[in-house]
């Protein structure tokens, strides 16, 4: 109970404060509830047209990188996971050697650029795509189901592709849930790989729009406090504007991640109690 109010307050906090009035927040005033309900910090928020495209730059990012990390994984994993296959242990220790070693960031950059990737969504979705981590969660829980599943839908003439999407895939649902929600959270909050490979303002996500608001305001809230006392303006209000500000732009990064979550709960849960105990 203590765990789970020490992470839902946070939360509740800076959305009460995003609401509130700015000068109740900048005499810290403001508990869980709002004061002075207003939206005006959100207004401002979304009044840079970038947000709204970077919001479907987000949104396009995960859901093609989760296609892509489902597809890729379920097709890699499955032939590791089955014993007529005979290159399955010289290929799993090729790819977990990919675990512990990598080329690194400047090769992973030229090679997208050779490839002309860069300033692309492939740019964002395929390097997350090719996660052997996730192949092996995938591969414990195919192999953890019956061979004879295998070898009789194989007798009775269905190919592997038929075996895959006809009869893993499906009792495979909580897992594939479990991967999918990990990959969507990892792609929606990506800031390092959008910050290398994407170089266009068009092509940027929200992460990125959102922290330079985050660093516009930094640089703002002090002037505006400089010029507020040089008016003759409230500085306090001032600041309570800016940390509504602040806290609204942080709770429009999570706020899609936060909504989502309890949709998939139910999956997330089955498929970490099933890594678990079949791993």
């Amino acid at each position: 109970m203590l765990l789970s109010l020490s992470i839902v307050l946070p939360f509740v906090y800076m959305l009460s404060i995003s609401l509130s009035n700015p000068v109740q927040v900048g005499l810290y005033q403001v508990g869980l509830i709002p004061h002075g309900f207003n939206w005006k910090s959100y207004e401002t928020v979304f009044q840079d047209n970038q947000i709204l495209l970077s919001y479907w730059n987000s949104v396009r990012y995960t859901m093609l990188g989760t296609v892509l990390v489902l597809l890729i994984g379920c097709m890699t994993a499955y032939p590791l996971s089955v014993n007529r296959f005979k290159a399955r242990r010289p290929l799993s220790i090729l790819f977990t050697f990919t675990m512990f070693f990598s080329g690194g960031l400047i090769p992973s950059f030229m090679l997208l650029k050779n490839l002309s990737l860069l300033d692309t969504i492939w740019a964002i979705t395929l390097p997350a795509a090719f996660s052997f981590w996730n192949i092996v969660i995938l591969r414990t829980n195919f192999q953890a189901m019956p061979q004879e599943l295998y070898e009789s839908a194989f007798i009775d003439g269905a190919n592997d592709w038929q075996i895959l999407f006809r009869i893993v895939l499906p009792l495979s649902k909580a897992i594939l849930a479990t991967i999918a929600l990990f990959a969507s959270v990892g792609l929606w909050n990506a800031y390092f790989g959008p910050l290398m490979y994407l170089t266009s303002p068009e092509m940027q996500p929200l992460t990125i729009i959102l922290r330079r608001i985050l660093l516009a305001n930094e640089v703002l809230s002090q002037g505006a406090l400089d010029q507020a006392n040089s008016m003759e303006i409230d500085p306090v209000a001032s600041a309570g504007r800016m940390m509504s500000i602040r806290m609204a732009t942080i709770f429009v990064t999570i706020g899609p991640i936060v909504l989502i979550y309890p949709f998939v709960q139910k999956y997330f849960v089955q498929g970490v109690l099933v890594g678990s105990v079949k791993g």
